[in-house]
């Protein structure tokens, strides 16, 4: 199976509330639902789409809770996004939730060796393992490199304090874009897939600037 990472991201990388200003208050974050004035119909399509291309979900216990909170209200058959959640294999990572904790529809617990079962379900049979939200689950992952693929939808606000998907304890990184679109209110879709990070040189030589 391939891991992939799928959030939703301020220009200046902060992923926390972006829907609602009590969606997540934690660490005393007061500037939730940043997302909902730049939301349009594409960006609807876009996260549809995320959905449509996974198998199971991965999750930490903080997004597990408020997305089974929140989603599992949606009833409505049509809901893509809904319909994904409620009713696909879910596996939950911590070690506080307990057993009764993981009680939204097919759900996993997952208390130990977190790193040595994600890269158990990796090794399994099937197709696309989706982590959303979930910012230390989605950057441990990545500092492991067991992520293959990022989908982010970038926004045109900067957030300031905040979740951060990538900061300055991230392990580098370099990324192939393998695909990229614009919404009509600009926000940018960029699926990345990591590749080893790499630096080079801008110099002059022969009276020319150079890049090696």
């Amino acid at each position: 199976m391939e891991l992939s990472v799928n959030t939703l991201l301020s220009l200046d990388g902060v992923m926390q509330g972006p829907g609602a200003p009590e969606e997540d208050t934690s660490g005393g974050f007061t500037r939730g639902g940043w997302l909902v004035p730049h939301a349009d119909e594409d960006m609807g399509a876009i996260v549809e789409g995320w959905f449509t291309a996974g198998e199971s979900l991965l999750f930490g216990r903080t997004t597990y809770a408020m997305m089974r909170d929140y989603w599992r209200q949606v009833t409505d058959p049509g809901d893509t996004v809904a319909a994904a959640l409620n009713n696909r294999p879910k596996y939950l990572v911590s070690t506080t939730a307990g057993r009764s904790g993981a009680d939204w529809g097919d759900t996993t617990l997952i208390a130990d060796d977190v790193l040595g079962r994600v890269r158990a379900l990796k090794d399994g049979p099937g197709g696309e393992i989706q982590v959303h939200g979930s910012w230390r689950l989605a950057r441990t992952l990545h500092a492991a490199g067991l992520v293959d693929v990022f989908r982010l939808l970038v926004f045109p606000t900067v957030v300031g304090d905040g979740k951060r998907l990538f900061d300055g304890a991230t392990a580098p990184a370099d990324f192939t874009v393998e695909e990229s679109a614009t919404t009509g209110a600009g926000l940018v879709s960029l699926t990345l897939r990591p590749r080893p990070f790499t630096t080079g040189s801008i110099g002059v030589e022969d009276g020319q600037e150079t890049i090696h």
